[in-house]
């Protein structure tokens, strides 16, 4: 029983039930279709291919028995198949100007490029884009219009305005398109992640997998992530061999079969970033250290993938290589600031993967080992106390040679 639920819920997505209807397929792919383009029209339907009747402007048009029609006149076009009925029109325009757009389902966060086209490709200057009646840009000599990422909002009539060199420079006007962006309910796709929980290293590999519980084919798939019109790949799996510090977010797939659509929930992706560490040891207090002395600064990577190099810098110059840098027997020059850079490179091409900084540490050195500075201080206040001492029996003889002398008297 779950399985039928499963495969009516896909049914009703993917309009798989609707299926038997008769579909007119325009190449290239935009609408309306012009004239100066070669035009050929493609009917699908059940059945075969000799039952199919082709209609222009209402009336019977061409011969029976192809399901294909090369366009050679402008007008309306529609094909019929005994069992599943008339074609969606398409209309093949022979106007001076015409605004195109794509010949497809439109979807909420696709991208989505508008065509302003002169007669036959002339000369176009000084083009103007509407959106119902409002002016979204102009005059500029752009005859494209994107519109990325699709939102709801985008919906409505549009037309485009120009001058147009047509045996002499003329102002025109095309016809209004409509635009017609539809939201997709998820349902019946789902998504899978390598590494589990889309946490992923800078510079490491992540696979997403687009997995379809039920349908017929055949299918076409199409990966996205939120807030970027970009089309990211066209397969059932989506590779990053080498994920950028700009490739968090949410993403998604869709599938169609025809013009039907359905997506899956978005999965996130959290990209983390590498962070270098640099200690010195031993202690904090190390900082200020003396001549003769053993100091080992220590540099780590948080996150990353193997090999990692680490390269140690002595105000800013390369010193070393490793995770760690020994000093023994460090003298002042040894004074400075020091840091160490983490990278990662990953395959034969030598792709530098990430490149991560630590902060600078600074290193005093101060002439003299400490025991002789201590020994200097100890011996300084002994010395201090020994001239106290003597100014002070000095004190007490002349003190009592002078009483001595007053009582002779």
């Amino acid at each position: 029983m779950a399985g039928k639920v499963a495969l009516l819920l896909w049914a009703q997505t993917l309009g798989l039930a609707g299926a038997q209807t008769t579909q007119l397929l325009v190449q290239p792919p935009w609408r309306p279709a012009v004239l100066w383009d070669r035009v050929t029209l493609t009917c699908q339907g059940s059945g075969t291919a000799g039952a199919t009747t082709w209609y222009k402007d209402g009336k019977r048009w061409g011969q029976e028995g192809s399901d294909r029609l090369i366009v050679t006149e402008s007008g309306t076009y529609t094909c019929d198949r005994p069992d599943t009925g008339r074609s969606p029109p398409v209309t093949v325009s022979k106007g001076v100007l015409v605004l195109q757009v794509p010949a497809r389902a439109l979807l909420e966060g696709d991208t989505v490029t508008l065509r302003c086209r002169s007669w036959w490709n002339n000369t176009l200057r000084d083009v103007y884009f509407y959106h119902e009646e409002k002016q979204l840009r102009g005059p500029q000599d752009e005859t494209e219009l994107s519109l990325s990422p699709l939102q709801l909002s985008h919906s409505g009539r549009y037309r485009c305005q120009g001058y147009v060199s047509y045996v002499v420079s003329q102002w025109r006007e095309s016809e209004r398109v409509t635009v017609t962006v539809h939201r997709i309910p998820p349902s019946g796709v789902s998504l899978s992640v390598q590494p589990p929980g889309g946490q992923v290293a800078l510079g490491d590999r992540l696979v997403l997998s687009c997995t379809v519980a039920m349908g017929t084919g055949p299918l076409s798939f199409s990966w996205h992530r939120e807030g970027s019109g970009a089309l990211l790949g066209t397969g059932p799996q989506l590779e990053l061999p080498h994920v950028g510090d700009n490739a968090s977010g949410q993403y998604r797939c869709r599938v169609r079969d025809g013009d039907s659509v359905a997506q899956s929930d978005p999965l996130n992706v959290t990209v983390l970033v590498p962070v270098a560490n640099a200690t010195i040891t031993p202690g904090p207090l190390a900082h200020q250290v003396h001549t003769g002395d053993n100091v080992t600064l220590r540099c780590s990577v948080q996150v990353g993938s193997a090999p990692v190099t680490f390269t140690w810098l002595h105000n800013g110059q390369e010193l070393a290589r490793g995770p760690l840098l020994e000093l023994g027997d460090i003298d002042v020059g040894h004074s400075g600031t020091y840091q160490c850079v983490a990278t990662n490179q990953l395959g034969q091409d030598g792709h530098r993967v990430f490149r991560a900084p630590s902060p600078e540490l600074a290193l005093e050195v101060t002439p003299g080992s400490a025991w002789l500075t201590v020994a200097a201080g100890v011996g300084g206040a002994l010395l201090f106390l020994l001239l106290l001492v003597g100014v002070i029996v000095a004190w007490h003889r002349w003190h009592r040679v002078a009483a001595r002398k007053q009582q002779e008297r």
